[in-house]
């Protein structure tokens, strides 16, 4: 029972570590946050995270390679689920918001740190992410036909620059609610302590806006 009791504890304080230096990356940039300011955001000193993670760097690199490696899965998962074409891609992009409105952060990381990997590092989550962003061509490609190769990947490519804009567009962490899991079932609804009925309807404007320009 200790054992147990002392490895979930090990889980939870680098889930916990994994999230706050999220925050703190996103917030003031990778470079300017040092190991102090992580320690004393989860409660541990700089020199106690080395037993979570080999270094700094190391520890972005697990926040965007786990990011890239769950959405791809969260999208086969979808693929996989054999809908028509166009459930199949209403459901990408409801996922894909579920995933930008939960973790605001990651978004931000997305865009600014990516370079700050390590070469081996930055190769695979690009790699990661090409693959994600292909696997909603087959199914745009089955609702429009008519499309060609290049077609698709414009509009593929304005979709994603869209919908990993809305941790700006819908007001950063919390205005948003959970409300899709990647086969189509609802998730809970409330922020704030609210019914999140606002970020609800933002989640709506956002997904009618993605699906126009991905097949309109």
């Amino acid at each position: 029972m200790t054992a147990t009791w002392r490895a979930t504890q090990k889980a939870n304080r680098r889930a916990a570590l994994i999230r706050s230096a999220a925050h703190l990356f996103a917030e003031r940039g990778f470079a300017a946050v040092s190991t102090g300011d992580l320690g004393e955001a989860v409660g541990m000193s700089g020199p106690a995270l080395y037993k979570h993670f080999s270094s700094k760097d190391a520890l972005l690199a697990e926040i965007l390679v786990d990011v890239s490696e769950r959405l791809l899965a969260g999208g086969r998962e979808i693929l996989d689920s054999q809908h028509e074409p166009g459930e199949t891609l209403e459901r990408l992009i409801r996922f894909h918001l579920d995933f930008a409105t939960s973790d605001p952060d990651v978004i931000r990381l997305q865009d600014r740190e990516l370079p700050a990997l390590a070469p081996e590092d930055n190769r695979r989550v690009r790699r990661l992410q090409r693959e994600y962003v292909q696997s909603w061509d087959g199914p745009l490609a089955g609702l429009r036909p008519d499309l060609d190769d290049g077609e698709r990947q414009v509009r593929l490519m304005a979709t994603f620059g869209l919908l990993n804009s809305t941790p700006h567009s819908a007001g950063g962490p919390a205005r948003t609610p959970v409300t899709h899991r990647p086969d189509g079932s609802n998730g809970s609804d409330a922020v704030d302590g609210t019914d999140g009925s606002e970020g609800s309807d933002v989640i709506d404007v956002l997904a009618s806006m993605a699906w126009r320009a991905l097949t309109g």
